[in-house]
């Protein structure tokens, strides 16, 4: 009998798959297709996959080396951003970013057609070109599973209890 070998490709994969599975229906289309869609956008760029306490995370970056991550893809029971880890030092004319701390800052997506918005496009190219290291002009990114915490929130919203008159 032959046992069939799982390629470190898929096993990545079905990881990832069984991360964003989690999730409710709607919420793991939206997280797939936001990452379809970036993964067209960047297709040279590695995927760092940080399934955590809080939030569930896609970094994109050149290396493999999480701090020269340029965006993430980051996903909670309430809804999916584009966070840029140094947005507070991204040109911002259209006031878009949200967020307040000293580094980080975010995009609430609606939707994965809000990636192809000329002023969230602009954020990813000021994102990519203050990077550490700069993106493979070839080749095909890597999907790496960094981290997954034991110990999470859920990841889907709970439903709230009627109101009694």
């Amino acid at each position: 009998m032959k046992t069939r070998r799982t390629s470190p490709k898929n096993n990545a994969e079905d990881q990832l798959a069984g991360c964003i599975d989690k999730f409710t229906p709607e919420m793991a289309k939206a997280i797939r297709a936001a990452r379809a869609a970036l993964r067209k956008r960047l297709p040279t760029a590695n995927e760092l996959v940080y399934d955590n306490y809080n939030f569930f995370v896609i970094g994109y970056c050149p290396t493999l080396r999480p701090s020269d991550c340029f965006a993430q893809l980051v996903a909670d029971a309430h809804g999916v951003r584009l966070a840029f880890y140094y947005g507070s030092t991204l040109p911002d004319p259209a006031g878009i970013l949200l967020g307040g701390g000293n580094q980080n800052r975010f995009i609430r997506l609606a939707s994965a057609r809000d990636l192809s918005k000329p002023e969230v496009e602009a954020l990813i190219l000021a994102a990519i070109a203050q990077g550490k290291a700069p993106l493979p002009a070839t080749g095909r990114g890597t999907l790496v599973i960094r981290s997954v915490s034991v110990k999470q929130r859920p990841r889907r919203v709970a439903a709230k209890p009627a109101r009694r008159r």
